[in-house]
């Protein structure tokens, strides 16, 4: 059998050709059993993220040359694609390099974000579908199994996802630094594009319950307020939900200030002082520079953001380097393993030799015993009968390496046949 990897990614294929090679969770097992239908393929198991789209596979080596899976050709016919098109932004992984790429994909070595966390879970509900679906069997999910254990090292080991790399991310990482507890927080987001999306998911990973969303347009607010437990305002709100709120995060499109000096004091009067932890992302600013003069005003802007991240990203990287001596290591211990596996047959038919010897001598045994042998008499054949039967074998061979002169085989067997005490 083997082991292939086969996909692009956001360093081998442009946002538009990602998009049309996606496949909605609702797809995937029909997806799967078509694909195990092609030439060769015996287990598979597809991943399906905004950055990558991956088939994992295991097939025959015993088909004849020229007669396995054409990968690039299915997964272009599946979406409606050229081939040669695909082809230009594929790349193809097989065994060892294979799993080397997806334990660099789970550990977050292969990211668009450096040691994103995300991209674990989303391996793992790609198995979890693949099995679900009867396209993984004993192999395969061994192997993602072998990659889950190397992943979660590596995020223990690490520390690689212990430094923010993302603005949104940083964000929500700098108001961990004033509060103890963000669940007892509350927070106002001011607008309602991409990056206060990703704000608003990592504040409710982080446990804050109470979550508001301030934009121009109503509709667009109420949406992402809705997929984060939260509730929507509008610009014009500002000033009220100001007074009983901790943490401010705002990214806008608008030309001007969105936040004031004077709409800022005010609410801190109505809080008596109680802090507020301020993040500016917007270019042009959504808060004037002089809310930054305040007492008990925390105010941060991207250019503050930036600065931690090109730090975090150094870190990172050290820690990534950590992780490839992790991956390295666990690909030694794995080709071990495999080449353990290979000796599994002869042992089991080892064994079964000898048992059926043993249940041979054993039955001699009991017949005479059954007719009035002496026991002691009985044991003392059965043993002796047996060793003759088991040593009969290696002793013809042993006597042959010797007469042939073949000395390596002699220690060879020395070490399998002696205890070293």
């Amino acid at each position: 059998m083997k082991l292939l990897a086969t996909g692009v990614n956001h360093t081998t294929a442009e946002l538009g050709l990602r998009e049309r090679l996606t496949f909605p969770e609702a797809q995937i097992p029909a997806a799967l059993a078509d694909l195990r239908q092609q030439p060769g393929v015996r287990e598979a198991a597809l991943l399906s993220t905004c950055n990558r789209t991956e088939i994992y596979c295991l097939i025959d080596t015993d088909a004849a040359p020229g007669t396995g899976p054409d990968l690039a050709q299915w997964l272009a016919h599946w979406h409606g694609l050229e081939t040669a098109r695909l082809r230009e932004a594929l790349y193809l992984h097989q065994d060892d390099q294979a799993l080397r790429h997806m334990m660099r994909v789970a550990g977050g070595l292969d990211s668009l974000v450096l040691g994103e966390p995300q991209i674990l879970g989303q391996m793992r509900d790609a198995y979890a579908r693949a099995h679900e679906s009867g396209a993984l069997e004993t192999s395969l999910a061994r192997t993602f199994q072998h990659v889950f254990s190397v992943a979660k090292r590596i995020r223990t080991d690490t520390g690689i996802g212990a430094h923010p790399v993302s603005v949104a991310y940083a964000a929500v990482s700098f108001a961990r630094h004033i509060f103890a507890d963000l669940r007892q927080s509350r927070a106002l987001l001011i607008g309602a594009g991409d990056m206060i999306e990703l704000v608003a998911r990592h504040l409710r990973d982080q446990g804050v319950a109470d979550i508001t969303i301030a934009n121009r347009t109503l509709n667009r607010a109420d949406a992402l307020a809705r997929a984060v437990q939260g509730r929507a305002v509008t610009l014009e709100e500002i000033p009220v939900v100001l007074e009983r709120t901790d943490i401010v995060i705002s990214c806008t499109a608008a030309p001007v200030p969105v936040l004031g000096k004077g709409m800022v004091e005010r609410a801190l009067k109505k809080r008596r002082h109680r802090p507020i932890f301020m993040v500016d992302i917007a270019v042009p600013r959504d808060i004037e520079p002089e809310v930054g003069t305040l007492q008990d005003i925390y105010l941060y802007t991207v250019d503050d953001l930036h600065e931690a991240i090109e730090e975090n990203v150094r870190q990172r990287q050290d820690a990534a380097a950590e992780a490839e001596r992790i991956i390295d290591q666990a690909l030694s211990r794995y080709a071990r393993e495999q080449r353990e596996l290979t000796a599994v047959d002869t042992l089991r038919s080892y064994r079964e030799q000898v048992a059926a010897m043993g249940d041979e001598e054993l039955h001699k045994a009991m017949t005479q015993l059954e007719a009035g042998g002496d026991p002691a008499e009985v044991l003392r054949r059965f043993q002796h009968a047996l060793l003759n039967k088991v040593m009969h074998q290696p002793s013809v061979q042993l006597r042959r390496f010797a007469a042939e002169n073949r000395t390596e085989s002699l220690s060879i067997a020395r070490e399998l046949l002696l205890r070293d005490d």
